[in-house]
């Protein structure tokens, strides 16, 4: 169940760097990974994306059909930085963190105690779509940057509309605009880098979908995929991440490991030239990378979908 990236920050459609962290496995095991260092990059990145979500989920706790939030479960939680998030949003309700990698829910369950909300948050380790089961009853079920990584995405949405209290809501997050970390032009290279490596993630991300188990193509008209389950939309919002230079250290190093990622992911894809700038992008030492560069910055927008349940 593991995506190894950050819940929501990073998540650009088709970009192997980050889409939150999703609640099932694609062709990693958790134990592949160092989740020491990779936890608390994970929690900081999310971190940088507090404000925008935050936005967000006061925008559903204010929407006319919002439910009375209860119980809330946040689909592919990684270690829980939008969990304790909606705690404080939705004071009065508990809030489960589901994922599947054990290292991350100890990072929620530690994250909730920090913040003085370790009696209302709880962990639930779950390898989704086939544990759909394990997930009990909702009135708010937050999917960030999580669904596109299950095959069916359809059939997972009929499970979310299945455990649904009567009025209760899905929130997804699905789509919005690729993030932008540098101008155009850079200086050193052909201009449009960032462009290209959009291009590149939309080829990895379609393979992704394609080699996920039952794999179905969908029309991404979440609306529709909404009525298909038997659930009411009921809005699309998107929410502005803009971090303008200068940027903080704790943003730069987003920025730095979030180009790292993009180089190890597409290295197949990228041509020599791009390849070379990228590691001159990455080099502490070079006065034209991201380590030093004042026009460094992050501009993402990220959006959210909403449907309910009938009363």
């Amino acid at each position: 169940m593991t995506k190894h990236t950050e819940h929501g920050h990073d998540g650009n459609h088709g970009q192997p760097q980050g889409h939150g962290h999703a609640a099932h496995g694609h062709g990693h095991d958790a134990g592949d990974f160092d989740w020491g260092v990779l936890g608390p990059m994970l929690e900081q990145e999310g971190e940088l994306s507090l404000g925008q979500y935050g936005e967000a989920a006061r925008w559903i706790a204010g929407l006319p059909a919002a439910p009375e939030v209860r119980r809330v479960l946040d689909i592919g939680s990684g270690p829980g930085v939008i969990t304790c998030l909606l705690a404080e949003v939705f004071p009065e309700a508990e809030v489960i963190a589901v994922d599947g990698t054990p290292a991350l829910l100890e990072r929620a369950r530690a994250r909730a105690e920090r913040l003085g909300l370790g009696d209302r948050v709880r962990t639930l380790h779950a390898e989704l779509p086939g544990d759909l089961g394990k997930l009990e009853e909702a009135d708010l079920i937050w999917a960030g940057n999580s669904l596109h990584h299950m095959g069916d995405q359809r059939g997972v949405l009929a499970g979310f509309a299945g455990v649904l209290r009567p009025g209760g809501a899905v929130a997804l997050v699905e789509g919005g605009l690729p993030t932008r970390q540098l101008p155009r032009d850079i200086g050193i290279g052909r201009p449009g880098l960032e462009a290209r490596l959009d291009a590149l993630s939309a080829d990895w991300f379609a393979d992704m979908r394609v080699a996920l188990p039952d794999a179905k193509r969908e029309t991404e008209d979440w609306s529709a995929l909404f009525g298909a389950v038997g659930l009411e939309p009921q809005g699309t919002r998107s929410f502005l991440l803009d971090l303008p230079a200068p940027l903080s250290a704790r943003a730069r190093e987003h920025v730095v490991s979030s180009f790292a990622r993009q180089r190890e992911a597409l290295t197949d894809r990228l041509t020599a030239e791009d390849i070379a700038v990228l590691d001159r992008l990455l080099d502490p030492a070079d006065p034209a990378g991201l380590h030093r560069r004042d026009d460094v910055f992050v501009l993402a927008a990220r959006t959210v979908h909403v449907a309910g349940r009938g009363r």
